[in-house]
C-alpha cells in the first residue's frame, strides 16, 4: 500500500497526518471487544514465532489502553523463553524511561490512563521495542498518538549506540497508503498485527 508520495506530503502536513491518525483510531475503536481479543491472540501467536533474541534480552512492551492491541499474551510467552521485560513509564511531557517488569511487583498509575513499574525498578535500555501506534504504512513509517515519546525515546537510545530492533503493533485496519514523514521521524524495522510479522528491510524510505 506505499504508492506515491507527493512533496506535501514528504514535509508531514500537521493536519494530513492528524486526519489519518483520527480515521484510523476511529477504525480501532470500532472493533467489537471479542474481535480485539482474537485479533491479540493471533498477534501473540505471530510474534512469539517471528522475534528471535537471546535468553535474557531486554524487550519492551506496553500494557494496552483504549482500543489498542492487548499484547500482554505476547510478553507473557516471550518471557518464558527468557525475555527481560520492561514497560514505558512517562517522567514528564517530554520523557519515558523503561522500567524492568517484574512479577509480583506492584505497579502504579501514570499520565494518560496508563500504568507502569514504580521508581524503584530499575531502568533498561531495549533490545527490542514493541511499540504502539495509531497508523503505520508500507515503508515502515508510524503515526503515534501526537505526544512523540518514543521518538524521542529512540532518538536518546541511538545517542547512546544502541540501535533496538523497532517493532510496531497494531491491527491491519491501521494501515494507510502513506504516512507523511517529519525530520524527527523514525522508521520501523518491522510491524506485527493479526494477519503476521511483516519486516519493512529493503523497503525505500522516500
Amino acid at each position: 500500500m506505499s504508492g506515491g508520495v507527493s512533496a506535501e506530503h514528504r514535509l508531514g502536513d500537521p493536519a494530513i497526518k492528524a486526519g489519518l491518525r483520527n480515521e484510523r483510531l476511529a477504525l480501532r475503536n470500532a472493533l467489537l471487544p471479542v474481535e480485539r481479543a482474537e485479533k491479540s491472540l493471533a498477534i501473540a501467536s505471530h510474534g512469539t514465532g517471528a522475534l528471535t533474541f537471546a535468553k535474557g534480552a531486554v524487550i519492551s512492551g506496553f500494557l494496552p489502553i483504549r482500543s489498542e492491541a492487548d499484547i500482554r499474551p505476547l510478553i507473557a510467552l516471550l518471557a518464558d523463553r527468557g525475555a527481560r521485560l520492561c514497560l514505558p513509564a512517562i517522567l514528564d511531557k517530554e520523557t519515558i524511561v523503561f522500567r524492568e517488569q517484574v512479577s509480583d511487583a506492584e505497579l502504579v498509575a501514570g499520565t494518560f490512563g496508563t500504568v507502569a513499574p514504580g521508581p524503584d525498578a530499575a531502568e533498561l535500555d531495549p533490545e527490542i521495542m514493541l511499540v504502539p501506534l495509531a497508523a503505520f504504512d508500507g515503508r515502515g513509517h508510524r503515526i503515534g498518538y501526537g505526544g512523540g515519546y518514543y521518538d524521542r525515546a529512540i532518538h536518546r537510545l541511538h545517542q547512546k549506540g544502541l540501535n533496538p530492533l523497532l517493532v510496531g503493533i497494531a491491527f491491519d485496519c491501521q494501515e494507510v497508503a502513506s504516512v507523511p514523514e517529519e525530520p524527527h521521524d523514525i522508521r520501523l524495522d518491522a510491524v506485527l498485527t493479526e494477519s503476521g510479522y511483516r519486516s519493512f528491510a529493503g523497503e525505500a524510505s522516500a
